[in-house]
């Protein structure tokens, strides 16, 4: 088994953290955190390739949906009068195509990274992937309010900035997905001997 240290994960910044300015601030968080960006890279994706980074299997997509129909729920709102449905596996498949069209919106930076759970503490850093709902201190829950049912009321994905890999198998797929091993590379941060 590799040491903690050496697991790596992928953070996209999406359109809404591009076009906002927040690339140095999202990344200055990360570094300060003692985790080393690897792999950086600016890129406008078309659609076909957002599809293919998404996972199309219904769990995955069922909780999508689950989301929208949690946040319903909590406001009071009624989703079968929108939406013709309460089924969240049919929701679910609306706001993945709403997430398709949200990342091919505009620029995006990719950024591979390494360290002590990567993965977990990427997530820890960015916070929920509900922004209104985010932790203050977080990414999401410091520059970001955004909630499942105003996005679907604007018939929109949710803004939440940015997407952070959720778990190892996650990790591979979309770093081998959006980065060469060529594009990656490794080196001693100075704070290595000491974090």
């Amino acid at each position: 088994m590799p040491h903690p240290r050496e697991e790596q994960t992928l953070l996209l910044i999406k359109p809404d953290g591009v076009k906002r300015g927040l690339i140095g601030e999202i990344i200055s968080r990360l570094e300060k955190r003692g985790l080393k960006v690897i792999g950086l890279e600016m890129f406008w994706a078309n659609e076909s390739q957002i599809d293919n980074h998404y996972p199309t299997d219904e769990e995955w997509i069922r909780g999508l949906g689950l989301n929208t129909v949690k946040s319903y729920e909590k406001y009071g709102l009624d989703l079968k009068s929108e939406y013709g449905t309460d089924d969240p596996l049919e929701i679910g498949k609306l706001v993945r195509k709403w997430l398709v069209e949200y990342l091919a919106w505009g620029p995006m930076v990719k950024v591979a990274i390494k360290g002590v759970h990567a993965i977990s503490m990427v997530r820890k850093i960015v916070g929920s992937t509900i922004p209104s709902v985010a932790e203050m201190g977080t990414i999401r829950g410091d520059f970001s309010i955004d909630d499942p049912s105003a996005a679907n009321a604007d018939k929109r994905a949710v803004r939440n900035l940015v997407h952070a890999s959720g778990n190892q198998e996650e990790a591979t797929h979309e770093l081998s997905y959006w980065f060469s091993a060529e594009d990656m590379f490794d080196y001693k941060r100075a704070e290595d001997d000491v974090i």
